[in-house]
């Protein structure tokens, strides 16, 4: 059996409670301008974390052609949308802060404060001592915006897409497990310990920390990892509280980051890696899943604190919506990006304001 191959992060998942309005925020503000989907359905597979229910719900992949991850904007269309019930602050157990790739940091918070948006504090340096600053959204959420070196095209928009994210654990060495050992996210760009100045603005941010940031040795692979890009992980573990999970007394879908997901190609054989390492699929569709505009299949681990880590295989994605052309992923050779000039194709769906 051939070793799964793992394409880049897909999508970073975002409840909300409106995901049009959600939506043109991501767009104007973020670039997320393409459509991959946008469906209204049941969602009938995630009864593990819908309290044993399917629920309606309304969702909209949409990326940015610059190149990064996507966003899934996703919202509860029959049952209220639930904030969090306690106010999140940083290493909470769970994805706490999606990172944004720019092209210019300082042109970006400019750009933003132009716009009256809520910044967190001013641009400040990371710990690579790399401009960043942070931003929120309506709902709560956190966004890194940060400097990065990858990008699939050139465009207007100072962002690109998602470039990683920043997740709560409570041991560090156990997580890795997953995201280094079966997501491939092998590489100490730095572990740092202290009080550090980039997030003394943020919810929690003034307490110790340890920050560990990974990326891959090893690029990424398959049909769309040229539009993926690179991207890292940061678990960060805080100091002197008592760390809350997240989603706690909530459902999945409700308001927050509700997952990473990862392209894959090859399910078989990761299905069968996580459950040999301990991180067996708590969701599983097997079979192709029609996704309205797209078709695959998808799954789902969760981290040693039960942050959710979705996988998806995609089969089918819209090039020419509008004249009913799809691309066929199930004909290719999983391991080979797909041409540029195949993957600018999406681009033909974008939403104009």
């Amino acid at each position: 059996m051939h070793s799964k191959i793992i394409c880049g992060i897909q999508q970073l998942g975002v409840g909300n409670t409106n995901t049009g309005e959600a939506w043109a925020w991501y767009r104007k503000n973020l670039g997320f301008d393409v459509p991959v989907f946008d469906e209204t359905a049941m969602a009938e597979q995630m009864l593990p974390y819908t309290g044993g229910k399917p629920h309606k719900r309304h969702a909209v992949l949409a990326i940015n052609m610059q190149g990064g991850g996507g966003l899934e904007i996703w919202q509860y269309t029959e049952r209220k949308p639930v904030f969090p019930i306690f106010e999140v602050q940083l290493g909470d157990l769970g994805t706490t802060i999606g990172k944004i790739k720019s092209r210019n940091v300082q042109a970006t918070f400019d750009l933003f404060k132009e716009r009256k948006l809520d910044l967190l504090g001013n641009v400040v340096k990371d710990p690579q001592e790399n401009e960043t600053f942070y931003v929120r959204d309506p709902y709560n959420n956190i966004f890194q915006i940060e400097s990065f070196h990858d990008w699939f095209s050139t465009g207007k928009g100072l962002t690109g897409g998602v470039s990683g994210a920043v997740v709560g654990v409570t041991n560090i060495e156990k997580a890795r497990k997953l995201y280094s050992d079966i997501l491939g996210y092998d590489k100490v760009i730095y572990d740092k310990e202290g009080v550090f100045d980039d997030y003394k603005n943020l919810p929690g941010g003034n307490l110790k920390f340890r920050r560990v940031l990974l990326a891959r040795t090893v690029p990424h692979q398959g049909a769309f990892s040229r539009l993926l890009g690179d991207s890292h992980i940061e678990l960060i573990t805080v100091y002197d509280r008592e760390p809350q999970k997240i989603f706690k007394d909530r459902q999945w879908g409700d308001v927050g980051f509700i997952q990473i997901c990862f392209d894959i190609a090859r399910m078989d054989s990761l299905r069968e890696e996580c459950k040999q390492k301990g991180f067996a699929f708590t969701v599983d569709t097997g079979s192709s899943f029609d996704m309205g505009d797209a078709a695959g299949c998808f799954a789902y681990v969760e981290d040693p604190d039960g942050t959710l880590i979705e996988f998806v295989e995609t089969h089918k994605v819209p090039v020419l919506k509008k004249f009913g052309i799809y691309l066929n992923l199930k004909k290719r050779n999983p391991e080979k990006p797909l041409p540029n000039w195949m993957v600018k194709t999406l681009g033909f769906n974008r939403v104009k304001e």
